[in-house]
């Protein structure tokens, strides 16, 4: 069987792999390098709970092939704490009660990193554009917008 070596940047730190050509990403990091927080929701894009940041944007794993990433800086929800403690968003979503089930978290908090880095403050608008291409099936998204909103600091809930 044929390998290709992919070599990028996971949660900061350089790794090269062996790999069929054919594997997709959301595989790669989760049987491969263990980053469990990457699940196949549909496996068909539209879900986005198999969000990464791939080069700080925020793309669906399940939709892309190994060789894709070679050269590039993968982030997964594994690579978004701040020396080993929960990052401000994330006590965010936590204080505001945000997450439920937990599924679709991971790629929600991807997607709200992203959002912040290019817009500190977004306005709710670009908050529910930027958030709806991940579905959540237990919140309605009223704390996870909250979070958002906290994060940002335009909303008060006790979040540190």
């Amino acid at each position: 069987m044929q390998k290709i070596v992919v070599a990028f940047t996971l949660n900061g730190k350089p790794v090269r792999i062996e790999t069929a050509p054919g594997k997709r990403v959301l595989d790669l990091l989760r049987e491969d390098f263990g980053c469990l927080s990457v699940k196949d929701g549909c496996g068909e894009g539209e879900c986005g709970a198999c969000t990464i940041l791939l080069n700080g944007e925020p793309v669906t794993s399940c939709q892309m092939l190994a060789g894709q990433i070679d050269g590039d800086d993968v982030v997964t929800l594994e690579g978004v704490c701040e020396d080993g403690r929960p990052s401000r968003l994330q006590e965010c979503f936590l204080a505001a009660g945000a997450v439920q089930c937990g599924y679709c978290i991971p790629g929600m908090v991807l997607t709200a990193k992203a959002l912040l880095a290019k817009s500190p403050h977004p306005a709710p608008e670009e908050i529910r554009r930027a958030l709806s291409g991940n579905l959540c099936r237990c919140t309605g998204y009223a704390k996870i917008f909250k979070a958002v909103r906290m994060a940002a600091g335009e909303e008060g809930g006790g979040a540190p």
